[in-house]
């Protein structure tokens, strides 16, 4: 604009000097006019759409900026909720809420992070793994925020830090809520365990609930109710700086604790169980018949599960997974076992309802038994056999010819329809996860599992429990339920629900005649579980049986099961219930490489039976 007034004020005085051309004078004008119109135009448009911004900021996007605004100023964080505890029958606590002490550093407060990390490795010790976490945490953490270096500080861990505590700058002590299991070993399979949240419990877990806590359960109960026992977490809406770091807390909304939930388990037969078992490997479980209540349910060897809360190390994990006796291994839940000679009460009312036999058949035991055409003899367990049988003395004295005989007049079909209506080859629902099918054989199996035409000979074996048929001892359980029940059962529970019943329809005769043959176990004078008779304090009836590990060629001599080595002895296994008229508890024991059900199997379940009574 200047440098076009200085042109016209130039060319005015030159045209003072010279004659006045009026036309030329009048076309700049009209030309400084037209550019100085533009320039006002171009001016106010500029105004126009600063004004029309500031009004569309001020009228019509206020809300979203001053949110946003707000955001910058305000946040919400979660507050995690109290885990539920786990009780059982009785209220006594089997999973509680402990109050223990944690070790964390700031790392924007420590001058010399190496220096801060050797001189408590010195004082309270710190593994590799803690090393590592810390690590892990450091790299995701702002450096304003508390990184965990070491959890479950011991009281005198605590009095060392803190008397050192001029020398740990950065260092904090902190109160915290830590998983106890009072109980250790004894529930770790039942309750199981909490631990770390990882990627993958992220990816099943509802994020907007889980965004405080730190743990979820891993196994077991813990896992199976993890919706009632988390809890509901709250919010508190903080004020921060621009860094992120909280200023006040504006408004709090408290989480809602979890549930606390009461299994059926009753911890003085659990422990009774688990006494009674000494030193052996196996299973029990004890259920009451009518309500599908689990009383008693162990895996032995177990583990304490404490060790996992905050993290097992290594060297324990490995130690676990290496020893020969899978610690880890859920057996009453996951462990597959031959029933061996407790499917006979079975076998034997498939028999009776097919008209096979009656409670008065007699079969002659020569100690052997052969298919017509083949030369595979088929022992019994007494060497040179139990003479003439009939159903009775046959489930007293498990005669196993006589369940040889029964099973190929049977047929694989019927016998592999008989188990499935006590449960066999399906899971039973109890509410655990992990539970394993088992196995029941037939025709079709064979064919789509092996690939193979079904023998004979298989039926022959199947009839005394052995061969493909494999079972979980919550099958076995649960299978002498509806046995002692006569054919009414309810499925096993932890929590308490209400019962489905399990209805296995026949006669009242044959379930009387079995019955009668399972009291002769323990009672009669032959029965393969008299020793213990003497021992209980309640009439008891029930079934022993013997699991195959190590099987001897047919014209080879038994070996004794004491020159064996361990883990190529026989399972044990025992299924009884109590009392004899209106059953209510039942139990099935499995002991791994304990020999013979009478011996090893049978007590067992005495204990637990006797004191069952005297509990319900």
């Amino acid at each position: 604009m200047t440098r076009l007034w200085n042109r016209l004020q130039h060319r005015v005085r030159s045209s003072r000097k010279r004659p006045v051309d009026q036309a030329s004078l009048e076309d700049a004008r009209s030309q400084v006019n037209r550019r100085l119109g533009q320039v006002a135009v171009v001016m106010m448009l500029a105004l126009l759409i600063v004004l029309f911004r500031f009004a569309q900021l001020q009228l019509f996007e206020h809300d979203a900026f001053a949110a946003r605004a707000e955001n910058n100023r305000v946040e919400l964080q979660a507050v995690a909720p109290n885990r539920g505890l786990i009780k059982d029958r009785s209220g006594r606590v089997l999973a509680e809420n402990r109050a223990a002490y944690r070790l964390v550093v700031v790392p924007e407060r420590v001058e010399d992070s190496d220096v801060l990390l050797n001189t408590i490795d010195e004082l309270v010790g710190l593994s590799a793994d803690e090393l590592e976490r810390y690590q892990q945490g450091i790299e995701r953490a702002r450096r304003f925020q508390p990184v965990l270096l070491k959890g479950n500080l011991t009281d005198e861990q605590v009095a060392i830090l803190a008397l050192q505590r001029h020398r740990l700058q950065g260092m904090e002590v902190e109160p915290y809520l830590i998983r106890h299991y009072p109980h250790g070993s004894a529930l770790a399979h039942v309750i199981g365990y909490v631990a770390r949240i990882n990627e993958q419990d992220l990816a099943r877990l509802p994020p907007d609930n889980y965004r405080a806590s730190t743990h979820t359960g891993r196994t077991g109960i813990e896992r199976q109710y993890e919706a009632l026992l988390h809890g509901q977490s709250g919010v508190e809406r903080v004020e921060t700086n621009a860094r992120g770091r909280v200023v006040r807390v504006l408004e709090r909304t408290d989480p809602i604790p979890g549930e606390n939930i009461w299994l059926s388990i009753d911890l003085d037969l659990q422990l009774r169980a688990i006494e009674a078992m000494g030193e052996y490997s196996g299973a029990v479980v004890a259920m009451h018949i009518e309500t599908g209540e689990v009383l008693a349910l162990v895996s032995q060897p177990g583990f304490d599960p404490n060790l996992f809360v905050n993290g097992i190390g290594q060297v324990e994990y490995q130690a676990l997974l290496r020893s020969p006796y899978r610690p880890l291994f859920n057996r009453f839940l996951s462990g597959g076992y031959e029933p061996g000679s407790t499917v006979k009460p079975l076998i034997a009312l498939a028999g009776l309802d097919a008209g096979l036999i009656t409670p008065e058949t007699r079969v002659f035991s020569s100690g052997e038994y052969q298919l017509p055409g083949h030369s595979r003899r088929y022992r019994d367990w007494r060497e040179g056999g139990h003479g003439w049988v009939d159903l009775r003395a046959s489930l007293e004295q498990s005669v196993n010819v006589f369940y040889y005989q029964l099973a190929v007049e049977l047929g694989i079909d019927q016998i592999s329809r008989e188990l499935a209506l006590f449960g066999f080859g399906q899971r039973t629902g109890i509410d655990l996860p992990g539970e394993s099918d088992g196995v029941l054989p037939s025709r079709s199996w064979k064919r789509a599992t092996l690939d193979e035409p079904w023998y004979p000979g298989e039926t022959v074996i199947t009839g005394i429990g052995q061969g493909f048929t494999i079972v979980t001892p919550l099958q076995l359980a649960l299978a002498t339920a509806a046995l002692a029940g006569q054919g009414r059962a309810a499925p096993p529970r932890l929590l308490a629900i209400e019962p489905r019943k399990q209805m296995i329809a026949h006669k009242q005769e044959h379930w009387q005649a079995v019955h009668q043959g399972l009291s002769d176990v323990i009672n009669g004078p032959r029965g393969t579980a008299r020793a213990i008779a003497d021992r209980m304090n309640h009439p008891a009836a029930g079934k022993t049986g013997t699991a195959q590990v190590f099987g001897r060629p047919q014209n080879e001599e038994a070996i004794p099961a004491e020159e064996l080595p361990e883990f190529l002895r026989n399972h044990a296994l025992f299924i009884g219930f109590t009392p004899l008229e209106a059953p209510r508890i039942a139990v099935a024991v499995v002991i791994e490489h304990g020999g013979g059900g009478s011996t090893v199997a049978a007590p067992v379940a005495a204990e637990v039976l006797d004191l069952a009574m005297e509990l319900f």
